[in-house]
């Protein structure tokens, strides 16, 4: 899923993102506050990591706006230790979770796939669709209880089709979704994973339906009856 990155510290935001993307996570990085307003006007991300104390817009308004405008995305900010007041605030303003700096990275990703559970209204780690199983906590997938070696990019496209299962999804969310803003990857492309995936899926119970001039669509595939 695709993660919007905002810190000013450069060393500090270099290493989030190294870690998130190891994680399996599309990230894009902005520094400063208005930017990231003006990002975060387009609804592409999934989850936002917020640092309150940003240089030409102060994080506190970046959230304040973004929820005037009525977008819901889970939103965790970045404390300085101990500064109470500023985690107040921002909960008050409707940041969904809050992290105090110096902190874990290992607690930052398990609080933002908590953070990306909740958003999908699930309380259970694994995701189970036939014999397929997307286990959240380890960002991995399982097909009939056996790792399922998937590339990067496969990975991504599985995920948002399980994590949007029964539901209609357009190659232009698909790309949007998996990309960060470096990534040059064409609609084309998307096919191209599709057909890999259907591969790698046949057995598992799920199929992959192409909704001409619509999108993609994961379901579950009814067991054929015997013959009487």
């Amino acid at each position: 899923m695709r993660i919007l990155l905002v810190e000013d510290n450069l060393p500090l935001a270099a290493s989030i993102q190294e870690a998130l993307t190891a994680a399996r996570f599309a990230v894009d990085v902005v520094h400063d506050g208005r930017l990231a307003d003006q990002v975060l006007h387009k609804p592409d991300h999934a989850l936002v990591v917020l640092d309150l104390g940003l240089p030409r817009m102060p994080g506190l308004e970046v959230l304040q706006r973004l929820r005037q405008r009525g977008n819901a995305v889970p939103v965790l900010i970045l404390t300085a230790q101990g500064n109470v007041e500023d985690r107040i605030r921002g909960l008050d303003a409707g940041a969904d979770d809050y992290l105090a700096k110096p902190f874990d990275l290992n607690e930052l990703e398990a609080r933002l796939r908590a953070l990306l559970r909740r958003s999908q209204g699930v309380s259970s780690t694994d995701h189970v669709l036939g014999g397929l199983v997307l286990d959240s906590k380890r960002r991995a997938f399982r097909l009939h209880d056996a790792p399922l070696a998937l590339t990067p990019r496969e990975f991504a496209v599985l995920e948002v089709l399980t994590l949007k299962a029964g539901k209609t999804v357009s190659k232009d969310v698909l790309l949007e979704q998996i990309c960060n803003f470096d990534d040059s990857l064409s609609l084309e492309a998307i096919d191209i994973y599709i057909h890999r995936l259907r591969k790698k899926l046949e057995g598992s119970g799920v199929s992959i339906l192409t909704l001409r001039g619509l999108g993609y669509l994961l379901e579950t595939q009814e067991p054929e009856r015997a013959q009487p």
